[in-house]
């Protein structure tokens, strides 16, 4: 199956793409944006899909069999997209895309840990290879770094509460799966404020998922040598789904554009329709940011 992409047609409109293009999809997912990004690209084009789980890697590639002469799905973390299309002998591409989002068939699947809606394991790896899930995280940083944590990438209000009753209840027994946890962060919020529209721990599996992948560090990394390897006039997307996210696009473009490397093409960033919203709620907190490469003058 093939995930409901998000603002899938504001991205084809700004990216720019045609026949013979080079795309890179920086987060691969099962592969709903590069199937429609391989529909403007094809016969002449290709596209190279990037992913740190190999499980989604083995989805898409299904799900895009009709242009496996076109495309070139790779396993690794964006952060390295400099030298993942440098091993395939491509040095410079006409469209970057990321979409940062947590993949709907990862949140869907509640041994990967991601979800608080249903009992799986505390991991939230992407990469399932990685060393450090939200268990490592959860039982054993101190309580004044929980805090930060939960605070910095979550913007959570109840952080000092919330660290505290998880410092307390570890003692007893380490906390396991995201059911208790999100028992947990519930236990810690005021009475009234644990039945408003957004669920008390929303925030708290955010900032876990954000601490254990390096999710902000990593984007800005990316982007930085995004731009190097874009040919003059392409383009790159960026759809985040939060503010932190979001302020990390808009002043990474900014300083690009500031060093004359990229032209800004959203001067405000592309939300979804009320359509979209209503068809596919997940895309209700989406952005799409888009910048040109600087044509180079000889």
């Amino acid at each position: 199956m093939v995930h409901k992409p998000v603002l899938v047609e504001e991205v084809i409109d700004n990216l720019n793409l045609g026949n013979g293009k080079i795309v890179v999809d920086c987060t691969l997912g099962a592969g709903g944006h590069s199937l429609k990004i391989l529909q403007c690209i094809a016969p002449g084009g290709r596209l190279i899909g990037i992913d740190q789980d190999k499980d989604i890697l083995e989805i898409a590639s299904e799900n895009l069999k009709a242009y496996k002469d076109n495309i070139n799905l790779l396993y690794g973390n964006f952060k390295d997209i400099d030298n993942l299309i440098r091993s395939i002998g491509i040095e410079k591409v006409d469209a970057v895309l990321y979409d940062l989002g947590v993949s709907s068939l990862q949140l869907d699947t509640p041994e990967r840990g991601f979800s608080f809606k249903s009992e799986g394991p505390l991991d939230m790896r992407m990469d399932k290879a990685a060393a450090i899930s939200a268990f490592d995280l959860v039982n054993n940083l101190p309580r004044y770094e929980l805090r930060k944590v939960l605070s910095q990438y979550g913007q959570e209000r109840q952080a000092g509460k919330i660290a505290n009753l998880i410092v307390e209840k570890r003692k007893l027994a380490p906390i396991e799966s995201t059911v208790t946890l999100s028992r947990i962060v519930t236990e810690a919020y005021p009475y009234k404020a644990r039945f408003s529209k957004i669920h008390p721990a929303t925030r708290t599996f955010q900032a876990l998922r954000i601490a254990v992948n390096n999710e902000l560090d990593i984007i800005q990394m990316s982007i930085a040598k995004a731009v190097d390897i874009l040919n003059s006039q392409g383009r790159i997307g960026v759809i985040a789904f939060h503010s932190l996210e979001d302020r990390i696009i808009k002043n990474t473009f900014k300083h690009c554009a500031s060093e004359q490397l990229l032209k800004i093409i959203t001067k405000k960033p592309i939300r979804p329709s009320s359509k979209e919203v209503i068809e596919n709620p997940r895309s209700r907190s989406a952005r799409l940011r888009v910048a040109e490469k600087v044509k180079v003058l000889k």
